[in-house]
């Protein structure tokens, strides 16, 4: 019997743990990198190294892979529709992917499907910006480029038409949201096969520093259950609305007043999954390879009450593994995990996961080592 090859476009993190996910499988993985140095480069044995904007590159890639899936969204959609019509299987397809891509088009199909989001619609200017406003409770508003932003990269809270030019130098259309005013944000990550089986992680809570993710709670402490369900079944009817094949990450606002709005999407692993290497039966990477290769999904459920993932980021102290002897010794059960990065300021290296019976033991836990790594914290 012959493996199948999961082709993977992209050479990050994401790509990097997915591939350990399908060592144990048997999986064979072949690497679409931009350079050697990428994070998934560093242990894939298949790489190829090129430019996945451009089609003759794709193809080329595609050549002896079984599936095609991704680290990112940023493929040219037309280029998937390609390697489909090539006959090669795309996971998640385009018709489902542009969604990810296209925060426009997203909010347009969630409209149309009836899942509620932030109060939203394209905006041309900054003068349109600001009747946008006027129709509902003004300034202060939040503008997004439709494509290309992560990470907190290409939004902007603007509290005037004057803040409001910078979104449209980049030259894509802006999409203009309402500021909801919201207690905390969560995440629904689930996973769909291409027959339909689909399974649902724990909604977790994600806690933002600088529009970037640093702590990630499953699950999510005092979520009311009636919100957790609803939740996850808004999760699975988006998965299969939208054709998606492999993981989905929905982000979420649980607003003042009870409701919870999408604000995001994600249709690869993700960071608010991370957690589920340590702390659930069946991890998010190891369910996504499941996905795209059709096979029997594994089991979501968590493996101790709570789990606590927390990223480390790049400081001024670049010798992080001089850091292990401390953390590993002051807490044995610590799970750490790192991305073969150059440490920079504010640079995602890794992350560590905890898990256990007493949130707060855990969090502390997590935090310790995550600022010790980084060198934040010195004892």
């Amino acid at each position: 019997m012959t493996f199948p090859v999961v082709g993977m476009v992209g050479g990050g993190q994401l790509a990097r743990m997915t591939h350990e996910a399908g060592i144990p499988l048997g999986i064979k993985f072949k690497l679409l990198s931009d350079t050697p140095q990428d994070s998934a480069a560093q242990v894939v044995s298949e790489v190829v190294i090129g430019d996945y904007r451009d089609l003759d590159t794709l193809r080329d890639f595609a050549r002896g892979c079984d599936v095609i899936t991704f680290d990112h969204e940023h493929v040219p959609t037309e280029h998937l529709r390609a390697l489909e019509a090539d006959g090669i299987p795309v996971r998640p397809g385009p018709e489902a992917l542009v969604h990810a891509q296209d925060k426009g088009v997203m909010r347009a199909r969630l409209d149309a499907i009836g899942v509620p989001c932030p109060r939203h619609r394209i905006v041309s200017d900054p003068r349109d910006v600001a009747a946008f406003a006027a129709e509902g409770d003004g300034f202060p508003v939040v503008l997004k480029t439709v494509r290309g932003g992560y990470d907190g990269k290409g939004v902007w809270v603007v509290r005037s038409a004057e803040e409001a030019e910078a979104p449209f130098r980049a030259g894509v259309p802006v999409l203009a949201e309402e500021k909801v005013d919201f207690v905390r944000e969560l995440a629904a990550n689930v996973v769909r096969s291409p027959h339909g089986q689909a399974v649902a992680y724990p909604v977790v809570e994600s806690r933002q520093v600088d529009g970037v993710c640093d702590t990630v709670i499953a699950p999510a402490p005092e979520l009311p259950e009636t919100l957790a369900l609803k939740a996850e079944e808004m999760a699975l009817r988006i998965a299969k609305e939208l054709g998606v094949v492999g993981h989905l990450a929905v982000e979420l606002f649980q607003t003042r007043d009870g409701r919870i709005l999408v604000n995001e999407l994600a249709m690869r692993p993700h960071n608010s999954g991370h957690w589920t290497q340590d702390g659930a039966i069946t991890s998010q990477f190891a369910n996504h390879v499941r996905a795209v290769l059709d096979l029997p999904l594994g089991d979501p459920r968590p493996r101790a009450p709570w789990t606590v993932m927390v990223n480390v980021l790049g400081g001024d102290y670049p010798d992080m593994y001089s850091a292990y002897l401390h953390c590993m010794a002051r807490d044995p059960q610590l799970k750490i995990h790192m991305y073969g990065k150059d440490v920079k300021p504010g640079r995602k290296v890794g992350h560590v996961n905890t898990y256990g019976d007493d949130l707060d033991d855990v969090l502390e836990r997590a935090r310790h080592a995550a600022g010790y790594l980084r060198g934040t914290i010195t004892e």
